[in-house]
């Protein structure tokens, strides 16, 4: 069950920006750091790229096939979205949180 829980809460910390970037998308594009923001590709496009990979890594998640690579790559890309936009850790200290448990997720897949 805690397997399950831990699986849902990374999916929400995933699905929500997604649905974000769509909605507003002026709040989110904030946090895309400067040099993804400096690639050439239209803010639009950008946004579009950055919903369709969180949709398919919360899916990912929520499926449970493989955990331990969709969960490696949650602990990844929250810490980094941490380390990239550290001026804003009053908003982003979470992440900490999520991606220590995304790797948990990760490590217990490994003893399963």
């Amino acid at each position: 069950m805690s397997h399950l829980l831990l699986r849902i809460a990374l999916a929400f910390a995933f699905l929500y920006p997604a649905y974000g970037f769509w909605k507003n998308p002026t709040d989110w594009i904030g946090y895309v750091p400067v040099f993804v923001q400096q690639s050439g590709i239209p803010e639009g496009t950008l946004l579009l790229l950055l919903a369709v990979f969180h949709i398919a890594l919360a899916l990912w998640i929520l499926s449970g096939w493989r955990i331990f690579l969709p969960s490696l790559i949650a602990a990844l890309f929250l810490g980094s979205a941490v380390y990239f936009n550290w001026s804003q850790i009053d908003i982003l200290f979470r992440d900490i949180s999520l991606s220590l448990a995304a790797l948990a997720l990760a490590l217990q897949s490994r003893h399963t």
